[in-house]
């Protein structure tokens, strides 16, 4: 395999599909950013095995994705298999998503024996201690529960929650079950008799405008939240 490119790969039924991509071209692609994916392939061919150069035939191609279009193929593989990212990249992601993790600890967080934030640096420190793993691809808002779960033994944490009142149309629902589960601990929830999900929520007041935000863009506006209590 070319030092140029780097891999994505995806399995199906136990088959696995992989592209050599062009590194930071395949990283803004996977991040939604505009980017032709012409300019993301590196070679158009589909591997089993790309560091041995294993092409898969047009014949399983056509068996799995049901097309033998390499680019309706690459677009599926991209979006649906996973980056290997280089060193620098993985580095700089994760530096990225803990600086921002931190920086919303330190907005919605205080010391509860002092009422005042915990310097950064603190909270560094105490990431390194749980052992924290910080994923690239997930945003902030989609890890904080989870680090502050795994920081609460090492570092006294208070914040103000808010209970929300969440109500998703049908159609949207299953798509929105696991965006609400990431921000934060469900108290309650039921499905409606016209196929429409509630359910009840407690966050971090922080991440109470970024939820609204990407709830909003799921549903095309057509979500109901609205805030039962504070605590």
């Amino acid at each position: 395999m070319s030092s140029k490119f780097t891999c994505v790969r995806l399995t199906i039924d136990g088959e696995r599909f992989e592209l050599l991509v062009r590194p930071d071209q395949a990283l803004n692609y996977k991040m939604g950013k505009p980017i032709e994916l012409s300019q993301v392939i590196g070679i158009e061919e589909v591997f089993s095995d790309a560091a041995k150069g294993m092409r898969v035939s047009e014949e399983k191609l056509q068996k799995i994705f049901r097309t033998k279009d390499f680019y309706k193929i690459a677009e599926i593989i991209l979006k649906k298999g996973e980056l290997q990212l280089t060193l620098e990249q993985r580095r700089r992601l994760i530096d990225e998503k803990k600086k921002a993790i931190i920086s919303i600890l330190s907005k919605n967080f205080v010391d509860p024996r002092t009422n005042t934030p915990h310097p950064p640096t603190r909270y560094e420190q105490a990431l390194e201690e749980a052992h924290v793993s910080i994923d690239p691809f997930k945003s902030p808002e989609e890890q904080l529960q989870t680090v502050v779960d795994a920081l609460r033994p090492i570092l006294p944490l208070k914040s103000q929650n808010l209970v929300l009142k969440v109500k998703i149309p049908s159609k949207y629902s299953s798509k929105s079950i696991g965006l609400l589960k990431s921000f934060g601990k469900f108290l309650k929830e039921q499905w409606l008799p016209d196929g429409s999900y509630t359910a009840e929520i407690e966050i971090p007041a922080g991440l109470h405008p970024s939820l609204v935000e990407k709830v909003a863009s799921l549903t095309k506006g057509e979500a109901e939240i609205s805030i039962l209590a504070r605590k």
